[in-house]
């Protein structure tokens, strides 16, 4: 993780133990961190039921530091002690909960939380970041329509269906899939089984600084995930990406993706190859369609933006007759610990 976009606050690495174990990882020195810090909000970037959730709260609690943490559990689960424990002792101790979206703020409230849950995804974009192409659009005629997809190169991703809608299109296009992932052989594999090898590019892993120029040179992002027993797409932060960069998006009918993308882009029934190519098959023919969503595609991705920054206005958290609020920030990123402070 190369440290960006951390104007406005200090970031440190502290230790973790227990590294890679999702349930039963925890920090040693929060406790430290916290009195070094001096925090009036903790936000604990945290699932209520794991461990290391558990004795952050315990440790707000003791300190009298109001606490929150953070889910994007979006399917109802019953879970086995001690998670079950941990999850009911934490509902317990937060008077604010923060989801990552709509379903994850009812499974909150299915399972008994009774403070206030306040809906604001992780994921935000920099609109001065991520902005429209400043050249004119290139003409329509003539040339083939750029489609792309960003993240991982998984099955619940959906991306076999995209090569399969992309196959069935008439008229020239290309597809550059941005990401990896365990099925990156075997879409390879059948690019080549249809036919369209020749048409897809494997981008490989993309640095989030260059995710811009890839959103401005596509004509439509395509986000196909499926819905499986154990994951539902949570979010789709590329959409937002896309969308501020007046970029048309595509996107199944999974999870978060339709509160995402709302009236601004497409949507189609997930696993339903026919109807994604459609819709692609749409924006191929109508080059004025692509047109029209633009505007309408950065307004929404901006008002997403400043869904997700709410935080910054203390929002639901006990105010101190408006006293600059010091918000400590307990995130995992990639393997370590990030301790960040913010002035709010």
């Amino acid at each position: 993780m190369r440290p960006v976009h951390t104007e406005g606050y200090t970031l440190r690495a502290i230790p973790i133990r227990g590294n890679g174990n999702f349930h039963f990882h925890y920090y040693p020195t929060l406790g430290k961190e916290l009195r070094s810090v001096a925090p009036d909000v903790l936000h604990f970037d945290e699932e209520p039921y794991n461990l290391a959730t558990w004795l952050a709260l315990r440790l707000t609690a003791r300190a009298g530091i109001p606490a929150t943490f953070f889910t994007w559990q979006n399917l109802y689960r019953r879970y086995p002690l001690p998670f079950s424990a941990f999850e009911r002792a934490n509902y317990r101790a937060a008077r604010v909960a923060i989801a990552g979206n709509q379903d994850a703020a009812a499974v909150l409230r299915r399972k008994g939380f009774s403070g206030e849950v306040a809906v604001i995804p992780q994921f935000g974009v920099d609109p001065a970041v991520f902005t429209p192409a400043a050249a004119a659009p290139r003409p329509a005629d003539g040339r083939p329509l750029h489609i792309g997809y960003a993240g991982g190169l998984l099955p619940e991703k959906g991306i076999a269906d995209l090569l399969h809608a992309c196959a069935a299109l008439r008229g020239e296009w290309r597809l550059a899939l941005a990401g990896e992932g365990d099925e990156l052989s075997a879409l390879q594999q059948l690019a080549g089984v249809l036919g369209i090898r020749d048409r897809v590019t494997f981008v490989g892993r993309i640095e989030s600084t260059d995710m811009p120029a890839f959103h401005r040179g596509l004509d439509a992002l395509v986000l196909p995930s499926h819905t499986t027993s154990t994951w539902k797409e949570q979010f789709g932060r590329v959409l937002i990406e896309a969308m501020a960069c007046a970029t048309p998006v595509v996107g199944s009918d999974s999870g978060e993706i339709p509160h995402v993308i709302g009236a601004a882009g497409l949507i189609y029934p997930e696993r339903d190859c026919a109807a994604l190519a459609a819709q692609l098959q749409l924006l191929l023919d109508e080059p004025r369609r692509r047109a029209e969503l633009g505007a309408g595609r950065r307004r929404r991705a901006r008002s997403l933006h400043d869904g997700a920054n709410r935080c910054a206005d203390g929002g639901g958290l006990p105010s101190d007759g408006g006293r600059r609020m010091r918000v400590a920030i307990n995130a995992h990123l990639l393997g370590d610990q990030r301790s960040y402070r913010r002035q709010a």
